[in-house]
């Protein structure tokens, strides 16, 4: 029972850890990502809740089972909360068991940018809007095989869900 318990312990560590990034270094973005810059970080300041702030600009997350997307099951598609470009789609949804919202892929890969993030002595894929350089989340290469494998980990409070 002891041995149950700790192996689930590790396995939720593993989870939280697996879609959550802090202040951190990454690499360089990409020339054709928009860099973040001081000024950009006083706009989204007045722009965004506090929470989205934390999330987009200073590349935060929330936590697992506690957001507001992570479940939702409704038709319709997931805006940029900064920009209310239209980034993934209900149809690409899926539950990936992790506690965030979770796609196959984004609507176009022209609206996003993955770049490196290094934070936590580890390298992930980290998922940028494009035209800001604003975080969204992480992705990963262990969603459904069926569907091309890819697991898009967002934060909820990145995004926006209009109901069709």
């Amino acid at each position: 029972m002891k041995k149950s318990i700790i192996i689930i312990l590790i396995l939720g560590v593993i989870t939280a850890i697996g879609c959550e990034n802090t202040k951190g270094q990454t690499d360089k973005k990409n020339d054709a990502v928009k860099e973040v810059t001081k000024a950009d970080k006083s706009v989204w300041k007045t722009k965004l809740t506090p929470n989205q702030y934390h999330i987009m600009v200073e590349q935060g997350t929330e936590t697992p089972y506690k957001n507001e997307y992570w479940n939702n099951h409704q038709k319709g598609v997931y805006v940029s909360a900064a920009t209310g470009e239209v980034l993934f789609t209900s149809d690409d949804k899926f539950d990936s068991g992790t506690g965030w919202p979770s796609f196959v892929k984004p609507v176009s890969m022209s609206k996003i940018a993955i770049v490196t993030d290094r934070s936590f002595g580890m390298s992930r894929d980290e998922v940028v809007e494009k035209s800001t350089g604003l975080h969204l989340g992480h992705v990963f290469d262990d969603g459904p095989a069926d569907r091309g494998g890819k697991r898009y980990c967002m934060n909820s409070g990145a995004l926006k869900f209009i109901k069709k």
